[in-house]
């Protein structure tokens, strides 16, 4: 029979919990729990936030034309630094960035692409396969993200990632948007901005390059067979990088 301190005890340890579960939601769960309080837009991201709930009737999807992606441009990459309250604090940009500027070279011709890197929102990703605890997952909508309220910071999905798209949390973090929560010992990548996307918007990256009038960046509904990703990829294709491990992403790119 338990006595009257273990009592006491286990009746204050459920009172923290409890009080740190609310004080949690609170403060991070506008972006933290997008799983289970995010809504998506319908159609072509043109209809009002809310009108109906995250499901896999819409694909969300991005294609990038390489021929209209300058080498040196880093618009994209500006855009969802700011939009996502990320720093480099000394250390290597492609460590700190959501988005990177790679250049592809084709050894038989010498012809180079540049073009913009971030999380391919696939399918099957691999992140999911190896995650522990289940932080790492894709929504119904084909967006892929991370419940930091469960990463133990384990890295093992930046293992997995065949595109070295994530990145580890190491310093605290600071003046976070309530719109991209983040935390120091987690692990985070591209979003595809899925709070603009569940209002009804785009994300920054495309809206940076479009702004600027590259037009190298095209988001939308791959289900939807009248929205302007689908009709470009089936009048112009797209390809995805490494389509050998099958993973089916969202994003593809034209010009490789």
């Amino acid at each position: 029979m338990a006595n009257s301190h273990d009592t006491s005890t286990n009746t204050s340890r459920r009172d923290f919990l409890s009080k740190a579960v609310v004080a949690g939601t609170i403060t991070i769960a506008p972006g933290v729990l997008l799983h289970t309080t995010a809504q998506a837009a319908t159609g072509d991201v043109s209809t009002k936030a809310g009108d109906e709930s995250v499901s896999s009737k819409n694909r969300w999807g991005m294609l990038i034309d390489t021929a209209k992606c300058a080498t040196g441009c880093t618009d994209c990459v500006d855009a969802c630094n700011k939009e996502n309250g990320l720093v480099s604090h000394g250390r290597p940009k492609s460590d700190t960035q959501y988005i990177r500027k790679v250049t592809l070279k084709d050894k038989s011709t010498g012809h180079e692409s540049s073009l913009p890197l971030m999380c391919q929102h696939c399918e099957t990703a691999p992140c999911v396969d190896v995650c522990p605890t289940g932080a790492s997952f894709v929504r119904e909508d084909g967006i892929a993200l991370v419940d930091k309220h469960i990463c133990i910071g384990c890295r093992y999905c930046m293992m997995a990632c065949p595109y070295k798209a994530r990145s580890f949390v190491h310093e605290e973090v600071e003046n976070q948007t309530l719109t991209a929560p983040r935390g120091k010992g987690t692990v985070e990548s591209c979003t595809m901005c899925v709070t603009r996307v569940d209002n009804g918007g785009i994300p920054a990256c495309v809206e940076a390059c479009t702004a600027e009038n590259h037009n190298a960046m095209i988001f939308g509904d791959l289900n939807n067979p009248n929205s302007t990703i689908s009709v470009a990829l089936k009048e112009q294709g797209g390809k995805q990088l490494r389509p050998d491990l099958k993973l089916n992403t969202g994003v593809r790119y034209q010009g490789l």
